[in-house]
């Protein structure tokens, strides 16, 4: 009895996270991220476990649309990262605000703050080149308007007490993330790679963020939390393809021979989208890749000195090892980060 109270009183005083969206490519990195700092990670998902969790991670079975379910599952929670997104781009009018409000009422619940991966879709054209925490947000399209209605529903709960941290970067790429740009649309999962499909037009720069990064990213903000605003927000510059043919060069390198560089035709799905749900969301998005658009992390470095960044060869490597497109990964990729005396890279 002395030693299971002994347990009782070290799990109680482990922080609990409670990852909604842990199946997803950012809510599995966070995850490691936070096992790998002692917390413990509390993952909801729709589907029962079929296994025991190897991992360390504490699975519920939950919908993020039922708010007894979330409100239940982030009992005790420290913290909750909301990673979670409608699949295959669809339902998003439908459900995003629905889940995300779930959220908020949970952490108003437990008192934990909110994690949320941010993105570019908030921002319009009057707001390019450059991004700051700061800019202007007037988008045109339906997911720019969520995500912003999204972020003002946080920036409310702030002002109810609830701490928010919010993550804005690049197009997600990284190990084992399969609803992205980079798998979807750049290579082919589980074929070797003859061919690269660019969406970018001509000469436009384009950002993407390395997953574990981002996680990384996260997680050093959680480490300095006291010294958080009570509603947070900070810029990742990640990787900067300053042509649109950088990340190209970099499969290449990866995958050892030259590649057929393709570019995507957007005329074909404009064509197809009437009839294939994806290519309707994907439409929506091509102006991203029209014009170079670039988020300034300069806030982000002030205050952290540095921003996590793994190689890119590296990354790249691990991201095509991981959809099968290469037959061995790396051993210097996943979230591992060198750093100096005082913790920066």
């Amino acid at each position: 009895m002395i030693y299971e109270n002994q347990a009782n009183a070290a799990e109680n005083a482990t922080p609990l996270a409670l990852i909604v969206g842990a199946n997803g490519g950012v809510g599995s990195q966070i995850s490691k991220m936070l096992l790998q700092r002692g917390w413990r990670v509390r993952a909801m998902t729709r589907q029962p476990a079929q296994t025991a969790a190897a991992d360390g991670v504490e699975r519920v079975t939950g919908d993020a649309m039922n708010r007894q379910d979330v409100v239940g599952a982030a009992k005790d929670a420290k913290l909750i990262v909301h990673a979670v997104n409608p699949p295959g781009y669809r339902n998003w009018d439908r459900q995003v605000l629905p889940m995300l409000d779930n959220t908020i009422a949970a952490a108003e619940a437990s008192g934990a703050r909110i994690v949320f991966p941010g993105s570019v879709y908030n921002f319009g054209p009057d707001a390019f080149p450059l991004l700051t925490e700061d800019s202007p947000q007037k988008p045109f399209t339906r997911k720019g308007t969520l995500r912003v209605e999204m972020e003002r529903r946080l920036k409310m709960a702030s002002m109810r007490g609830i701490p928010v941290l919010i993550v804005r970067a690049g197009d997600f790429f990284g190990p084992d993330a399969k609803n992205n740009w980079f798998s979807q649309m750049l290579v082919r999962p589980g074929k070797p790679v003859r061919s690269v499909q660019n969406p970018a037009a001509p000469h436009a720069g384009h950002q993407w963020a390395y997953l574990p990064d981002v996680a990384e990213t996260i997680g050093r903000l959680l480490d300095r939390a006291e010294e958080l605003s009570t509603f947070a927000v900070y810029h990742m510059e990640g990787f900067w393809d300053f042509d649109g043919m950088q990340l190209t060069g970099a499969i290449e390198r990866a995958v050892g021979h030259p590649v057929k560089r393709r570019r995507l035709s957007w005329l074909g799905i404009k064509l197809a989208a009437p009839f294939v749900p994806l290519f309707r969301e994907v439409l929506e998005m091509q102006y991203l890749w029209q014009m170079p658009i670039r988020m300034s992390n300069r806030k982000l470095t002030d205050f952290l000195g540095a921003e996590p960044k793994t190689p890119i060869d590296v990354a790249v490597s691990a991201t095509l090892a991981s959809l099968g497109c290469l037959e061995e990964v790396p051993k210097a990729a996943g979230l591992h980060h060198p750093a100096d005396a005082g913790g920066r890279v």
